[in-house]
């Protein structure tokens, strides 16, 4: 009996063959890959997709993700036959399709967030940023009753200056210096 293959695998073909590793470097990619080292950096230059993090010596390291995009480059390009701008178009549809797979900002049941509710959403967003804009409005009994229970500030000077006057042996009235 024949056994059925999915026609689109939901994981890059041979991404089951990649080590668990946090990082690969651009030799092990190339075998991994079964793609020369130079393909691989000339394919940096033409999938926006494929940027690998270059290291402190700037040595490319590739991730996970990043094996799996080149798995996935290599299989359009020669199993199914694209060329390299239609490979890069439909990647990028790709992308496109798993973005606006996301949740939306606002739940407005099962279609998406129109126009209106977005206008009163940035309504609200300016009332709130003047609202949160304006200075609070001061209350004069208030501030003296708080104050009421604590020395005033003036009598916190004086009194700091009695102390340093002291420390010289100075006559709080006489305002001379020792000399």
């Amino acid at each position: 009996m024949a056994q059925h293959q999915p026609i689109r695998k939901s994981t890059p073909p041979g991404a089951s063959d990649i080590p668990d590793k946090l990082y690969f470097r651009i030799g092990e990619v190339s075998r991994l890959c079964d793609i020369p080292a130079y393909v691989l950096r000339f394919w940096e230059s033409e999938f926006p997709q494929l940027k690998p993090h270059k290291g402190g010596t700037g040595q490319r390291l590739y991730r996970r993700r990043d094996v799996e995009t080149v798995l996935h480059i290599k299989s359009l390009l020669y199993d199914e036959g694209y060329t390299i701008p239609g490979a890069r178009q439909v990647i990028k549809s790709e992308h496109r399709q798993k973005d606006s797979s996301q949740l939306p900002l606002i739940d407005t049941g099962s279609r998406p967030a129109g126009i209106p509710q977005l206008r009163r959403l940035q309504k609200e967003l300016r009332d709130l940023l003047t609202h949160l804009s304006n200075p609070p409005a001061r209350t004069v009994h208030s501030i003296r009753a708080a104050r009421a229970g604590s020395p005033s500030p003036r009598a916190g000077a004086s009194a700091r200056r009695l102390t340093t006057e002291r420390l010289f042996d100075t006559p709080p009235d006489s305002g001379k210096t020792r000399g």
